[in-house]
């Protein structure tokens, strides 16, 4: 009886580990989700990333099916995720539709379709169905139409991110049903409207982006109630009215970007309160009067961003002791009439100084820590001196914008920091040659140079291999000599201009070895013979300008030179040919005989 006892004990335990060890086995498949995945790579005509290419065994949970995951206690498909390694990489994408079967993945909880650029059509009506999802993200496709109000059947979403497609129409009112909604995501789209007053039942929101839309109407009070919301961007629409002083008592709110809207009116003063700011930008608005004294409150706050509105002086006398975590600042183009940097801007230790179109003038400014200064903006000023030692000690700097000055000094003179990625000096008065800023000592971070609109004389000079040009603009200055043939070792160029300059001599067949140009100028030149045949291999062209030179012969005649406009070849000695009158002798001329 004894043995009985425990044989029967050995069966139950082994039984119990067997159930056990069959529930932790991942479920096959359900034909149902199985077909619907199917359903949607039938709709996928073209893909480069292959992920679909592994959707082929009839296990689609534990068959190597890339992106999707099953819960291994029911064998549903939980979370479909297909994304792009790279937005930059533009050689991976799929073709075709979002398929309407995906609604049948009715225990789906996460969906990302995310960067495949060319998922065209409509988001379907039967997403839902989708009622477990949390996360529904589908941006950086093609996906046209409205927002199906469908979607607010889905209450558990805490995600939803439509960006970066071709979405027009309103945002649905019926938004407000996502009653436990963390993120929404719509920039970059082509919605219209008014933000709907079914957003203020996001209590739970915690980011709003409706950045680079067609939204109009006024920024709504209601945003204020929304507690919870640390990332505000609604940027690049057509907004208008006032700043809502609702928004000041989002406590948690770190990030606000308004600008490139139509905003009016003041900044109001109770911004001071929204201690956890640390970016607020605001440009391109019509913003008035001062900028508030209780900004330079704001402990956190490391970029201010006004620029391109109508804010009077003076500045915040706050400023010079506030504003403890600033490094980011840009007040240009406003009514201020500065005189001179202000003290508190030259001696921080800041990354980033815009202050174009403030009325400067006298000498470039001396900056206490100039290592710390990655890119500064002081064009459409009035300085006059100071650019040969300016760059001296500024060893972070990658961009600076000092254009359309009256800085007057030889450029041969002027220190370039070694990591400096783009130099932008155009219409100012330095003289010179560009020898040395152009010499086989050039960085090779160097990627875009304007020294347009100045007195530059000399030639231009010859280019090493392993330059890393894209723009080079060196017109209307009064350089002469020959456009060197190594030219061909500026590979990168995408922008080259030397219009009115004294260019002479002929254009070397070396220049349509630059395979990636897209702007060229070389008009008002004196340049002479033909325009090569070589410059078709040029294909990425978009803007060429042959005007007022001594050029003869026949223009290429292949796209794009045949077809642009005849003033692109006009006031040259004999140039011929598409889109001028044909040349005398050839088979054009005979057959318009």
């Amino acid at each position: 009886m004894h043995f009985l006892m425990l044989v029967f004990k050995i069966l139950l335990i082994s039984s119990f580990f067997h159930q056990m060890s069959l529930a932790q086995q991942p479920q096959i498949c359900v034909e149902t989700d199985r077909l619907a995945l199917l359903g949607f790579k039938d709709k996928i005509f073209k893909d480069t990333t292959e992920f679909l290419s592994s959707w082929t065994s009839k296990d689609c949970c534990g068959g190597g099916w890339e992106g999707v995951e099953c819960d291994v206690s029911t064998g549903r498909v939980n979370r479909l995720v297909l994304q792009t390694p790279s937005e930059r990489d533009i050689s991976v994408y799929m073709k075709g539709t979002l398929s309407s079967s995906l609604g049948d993945l009715v225990f789906l909880e996460t969906l990302i379709i995310s960067g495949m650029k060319y998922i065209a059509g409509a988001i379907p009506e039967s997403f839902s169905k989708l009622s477990r999802l949390k996360q529904l993200i589908l941006d950086g496709n093609s996906l046209q139409g409205d927002i199906p109000s469908g979607l607010s059947h889905l209450e558990l979403l805490q995600t939803l991110s439509l960006s970066g497609n071709h979405l027009t129409g309103h945002v649905p009112s019926v938004i407000g049903n996502f009653k436990n909604l963390q993120q929404l995501s719509l920039t970059d789209n082509m919605l219209t409207g008014v933000i709907p007053i079914g957003v203020k039942n996001l209590v739970n929101l915690q980011s709003l982006d409706l950045s680079h839309n067609l939204l109009s109407g006024v920024v709504p009070n209601f945003l204020g109630q929304l507690q919870n919301l640390t990332y505000i961007d609604l940027s690049s629409n057509e907004l208008s009215g006032e700043v809502p002083v609702s928004l000041c008592s989002l406590l948690k709110l770190s990030f606000l970007s308004m600008d490139h809207n139509r905003i009016t009116g003041r900044i109001p003063t109770q911004i001071g309160k929204m201690k956890a700011l640390t970016s607020l930008s605001l440009s391109s608005n019509k913003l008035t009067g001062q900028i508030p004294e209780s900004i330079a409150g704001l402990p956190n706050l490391w970029n201010l961003s006004l620029s391109r509105n109508e804010l009077l002086d003076p500045l915040p006398i706050a400023f010079s002791k506030g504003l403890p975590s600033l490094l980011s600042i840009d007040l240009s183009y406003n009514k201020f009439n500065l005189g001179i940097v202000p003290e508190w801007i030259r001696t921080r230790e800041l990354s980033d100084v815009n202050l174009a179109g403030c009325k400067l003038r006298g000498m470039l400014p001396n900056f206490t820590r100039p290592d710390s200064l990655n890119s500064i903006d002081l064009s459409d000023n009035a300085f006059t001196g100071g650019i040969s030692s300016f760059f001296a000690r500024m060893s972070s700097l990658q961009k600076a914008k000092i254009s359309n000055n009256q800085l007057k000094s030889d450029v041969a003179v002027i220190k370039l920091p070694d990591g400096i990625s783009s130099l932008d000096l155009h219409s100012n008065q330095l003289f010179g040659s560009l020898s040395r800023m152009l010499s086989n000592k050039t960085s090779k971070f160097l990627e875009a140079i304007d020294v347009s609109n100045n007195q530059l004389s000399g030639s231009i000079p010859e280019f090493v291999t392993g330059l890393n040009l894209k723009v080079l603009n060196i017109g209307s200055n009064k350089i002469a000599g020959q456009i060197p043939t190594s030219i061909s070792n500026l590979d990168k160029l995408e922008r080259f201009d030397i219009s009115r300059n004294q260019i002479t001599g002929t254009i070397p067949v070396s220049l349509g070895s630059l395979v990636k140009l897209q702007w060229l100028d070389l008009s008002i030149n004196r340049l002479s013979g033909k325009i090569p045949d070589s410059l078709l291999g040029i294909e990425a062209l978009k803007h060429a300008n042959f005007r007022a030179n001594r050029l003869c012969g026949e223009i290429p005649q292949g796209r794009p030179y045949n077809i642009f406009p005849a003033a692109a070849y006009a006031h040259n000695l004999c140039l011929c040919g598409k889109p001028l009158p044909p040349c005398k002798g050839t088979k054009q001329d005979k057959l318009g005989q």
